[in-house]
């Protein structure tokens, strides 16, 4: 179960911080482009692996 939990934490932290990038203009590229309510999305999915991976961590 903890090297799930550390997978998906790590995994949704990438993915959060990418749609940040996107939604934000700094990585350009698709239907997310310059969109804020990605950065939104992608800043709360970071926060949510972020807390994954810290409790995966405590175990």
């Amino acid at each position: 179960m903890k090297l799930v939990l550390t997978i998906v934490g790590i995994l949704a932290m990438l993915l959060g911080a990418w749609w940040v990038a996107q939604g934000t203009g700094l990585a350009p590229i698709g239907f997310m482009a310059n969109n804020m309510d990605w950065a939104y999305r992608g800043a709360g999915l970071f926060v949510v692996g972020l807390i994954a991976f810290i409790i995966a961590r405590r175990q």
